[in-house]
């Protein structure tokens, strides 16, 4: 059965997936939903035999319903191979009674890579089917691991550019490096004074920009989006929550209809919100277990039912989830409220007015499956520091505040449902907190000693990621103003 896509904030016409990934965000600045959640057609049991590829395809075919077989394929072929530096691509390793779903074995050890492999395959795909001539340009805002991610996926991709805008201070050494370090003349990397909320609404403004877009299909540029705003990343990640289901199933740790919870580190909302499809589609997840770092934002909103960005932005050591505005909780509030789009409109203007808004009671109710809590700094540092030296298992900051609610919640419950928690980065992407954490007598080393003393510590290679970095020049030094965004956008496309 076709799957078309909706903007959550308008009734227009619904288009094809191949559109809504082209487009990547509505021209009424909403984002594109599916108009139903399809079934798997394959038993769990028929999932748990299958590679991660194949996984990827059996999901992916359902909702990308105008891709063919054979186009599909080759974006899957394309996106998880080599790159990955672990065949399974998705590996679950357990520890201390959960397991740990490592998402960061791709070219830029984060979970980003699993859907940022494919976005550029099945975007120039998109293209194709639809007889677009432009040179698309992707514009992508980075709390630090999407920038690398989408710069590594579009780096030298006939018929693509790409703009990648970050917070200036508020990524991490490594994060940072890896993007400045960035080859390819179709790449331009901006730090911008401000956090990653201005980043990410100036980003929003320049797509909603039609002066800006008229202007560049004269000069045979259109803007499509990296960021998780675009169907086309959220769709991949959907596939990981499948395979880990499958693989629990594969290894006998759980039986056939067995649920499991599931514990997602959350910043955007987009990683969580794949689980809830995920879940949706079929498999047995019981709690999506959301955790937030000390910009609590979503904690508060599952427990009040308001979401209210004004407050402070805290700079803590798991900066991916540094966010104020997690846009991808849109797509949630367009279906509890009853797929509406209009009613969704009203509470999305809000947010952008007053900076809040209050769900009903009735939407209220149908966040039953989700539990919220978040972690301050000091108990993520404890976190990672007691799960080494219970078992020599080692993990980032972001993966810490997740293992730091699953305890929070479990204590909470006395739930001892098996558990998957996203990992969602490698600790080599922000050593010097982790190692700090450990030990604080790692404090006054150099960035790439940390790393050589990690790599002993964990009993694990330095990947590839962090090797190349060590002596790469800088290549992207442009600093500027959220303000200055679109003349930077301007000048590099030479408009």
């Amino acid at each position: 059965m076709e799957v078309l896509y909706n903007s959550t904030r308008s009734t227009g016409s619904p288009v094809k997936a191949s559109m809504a990934i082209l487009k990547g965000l509505s021209d009424d600045g909403g984002l594109f939903v599916p108009d139903h959640i399809p079934s798997l057609d394959k038993s769990l049991k028929e999932l748990s035999a299958m590679s991660y590829q194949q996984v990827a395809y059996e999901v992916m075919k359902l909702f990308l319903t105008d891709f063919t077989e054979e186009e599909l394929k080759n974006c899957i072929d394309k996106a998880y191979d080599s790159k990955f530096d672990t065949e399974v691509i998705a590996p679950l390793v357990e520890a201390k009674g959960a397991y740990y779903l490592e998402l960061f074995h791709g070219s830029t050890i984060a979970f980003k890579d699993m859907a940022l492999s494919i976005l550029p395959h099945l975007l120039i795909t998109s293209a194709r089917k639809n007889n677009v001539k432009n040179e698309i340009v992707i514009l992508t805002a980075t709390s630090g691991d999407t920038g690398k991610a989408a710069l590594a996926g579009f780096a030298e991709v006939e018929g693509t550019r790409i703009v990648v805008f970050y917070p200036k201070n508020g990524v991490s050494p490594i994060q940072e490096k890896q993007m400045v370090t960035q080859k390819g003349a179709n790449t331009h990397v901006v730090g911008i004074t401000g956090n990653f909320d201005d980043a990410q609404t100036g980003v929003k403004m320049l797509f909603s920009d039609k002066e800006l877009a008229a202007e560049m299909e004269q000069k045979g540029f259109q803007f499509s989006s990296a960021n998780s705003i675009n169907i086309g990343r959220l769709v991949p990640q959907i596939v990981y929550y499948v395979y880990a289901y499958a693989q629990l199933l594969a290894e006998e740790k759980i039986t056939e209809g067995e649920v499991i919870n599931v514990v997602v580190p959350t910043g955007n909302f987009g990683n969580i919100l794949a689980a809830f499809y995920a879940k949706n589609m079929g498999v047995p997840i019981g709690k999506l277990i959301c955790a937030s770092n000390d910009n609590k934002v979503l904690y508060d909103f599952f427990i009040t039912g308001v979401y209210d960005r004004n407050r402070e932005f805290v700079l803590t050591t798991s900066p991916s989830m540094d966010i104020l505005i997690s846009s991808n909780l849109e797509r949630l509030i367009y279906r509890i409220a009853g797929n509406d789009a209009d009613k969704n409109a009203a509470l999305m203007a809000a947010l952008s007015g007053v900076g809040k808004y209050e769900i009903t009671e009735d939407m209220k109710e149908q966040l039953a499956d989700f539990y919220g809590n978040y972690a301050d700094e000091q108990t993520t540092a404890e976190t990672i520091k007691a799960l080494y030296e219970d078992c020599g298992y080692v993990i980032d900051t972001h993966t810490a505040v997740a293992a730091a609610v699953y305890d929070k919640y479990v204590a909470e419950t006395g739930d001892d449902t098996k558990t998957v928690i996203a990992s969602t980065a490698s600790p080599f992407k922000f050593t010097r907190s982790v190692m700090n954490a450990i030990d604080t007598k790692y404090d006054g080393m150099d960035d790439f000693t940390l790393v050589d003393e990690l790599s002993r510590l964990a009993n694990v290679t330095i990947p590839n990621a962090i090797e190349e970095i060590k002596t790469a020049p800088v290549l992207h030094t442009k600093v500027c103003d959220k303000e200055d965004m679109k003349q930077v956008v301007k000048d590099f496309l030479a408009m």
